[in-house]
């Protein structure tokens, strides 16, 4: 008898008031837990906002920078639209020797003509290819404008040699000549760029129609990103002699009602 007593156990009363007392415990210990955790699942959601939409805006920035000189529009506030650039080169002024055609003419069509250097010394994203089109001393002016096929002729062919043999896929007459004898490449692959705000998306589109205004998204269009709660485009500085500014905002939200605005600036080069 006196061993047994020495062995008994814990009663059912002592085990709820154990379970009560520790539920107590964890009941004021995720008090205190839940604000450091909700903190870090809100900080995490904003952080991928902020870097979806810093992502979005350094992309456009990129494209921008090597918009052909005086192409940049801004047809609304929601669209940006610029005509990008391969390359940029020297075209010689003067005959290598009298008559041979390997200077660029102006006034007059003119099929061909010899860029200063070599094509292949060139990175090979900036090679010059057949297809690419070749842009003399952009203004975006009547008679000088890009867009309208005034200043530019599609490449046929490229030879590389001492110099490199620029050959037009028709003649063209160049109206007006640069002053550092400069021309501009635009990828035959990528002939026009715009970025357009619409339905909650960023998207970026290319290789459509010239036209006064953005086209709207068509399906399968890239979305650069979603959740646009607002997006507002400025393009400021259209002085042909200086610089000019680009001015983008993007706002992007999510479902838990959060949301975040970044401001980029992009500083555009307007010397043809």
């Amino acid at each position: 008898m006196r061993l047994a007593r020495q062995h008994r156990g814990f009663t059912l009363i002592e085990l709820v008031m154990v379970i009560v007392i520790l539920g107590i415990v964890g009941a004021m210990v995720a008090v205190f837990m839940r604000a450091p955790i909700d903190a870090y699942f809100d900080t995490a959601r904003r952080a991928a906002l902020t870097d979806v939409a810093d992502t979005a805006l350094r992309r456009m920035g990129r494209d921008i920078r090597k918009a052909l000189p005086n192409s940049v529009r801004n047809p609304s506030p929601n669209c940006i639209e610029f005509l990008p650039t391969r390359t940029g080169a020297r075209y010689r002024v003067e005959d290598s020797t009298p008559s041979d055609g390997t200077a660029l003419a102006f006034g007059v069509a003119d099929d061909r003509f010899n860029m200063l250097g070599r094509n292949t010394d060139l990175p090979a994203d900036q090679q010059i290819r057949a297809n690419d089109i070749v842009v003399v001393y952009n203004l975006g002016i009547p008679g000088a404008n890009a867009y309208a096929g005034d200043n530019s002729q599609p490449v046929s062919a490229v030879v590389d040699g001492a110099e490199t043999r620029i050959t037009l896929s028709a003649p063209k007459a160049f109206p007006l000549s640069s002053p550092g004898a400069r021309f501009h490449v635009i990828p035959g692959d990528e002939t026009i760029v715009s970025y357009v705000c619409s339905g909650g998306r960023l998207y970026r589109q290319t290789n459509y129609p010239y036209a006064t205004s953005c086209p709207a998204p068509v399906s399968g269009t890239p979305v650069l990103a979603e959740g646009v709660l607002a997006c507002n485009f400025i393009y400021s500085g259209s002085d042909l002699q200086r610089n000019a500014l680009v001015q983008l905002t993007l706002q992007l939200g999510n479902a838990a009602g959060e949301s975040v605005s970044l401001y980029h600036t992009v500083h555009v080069n307007n010397t043809p």
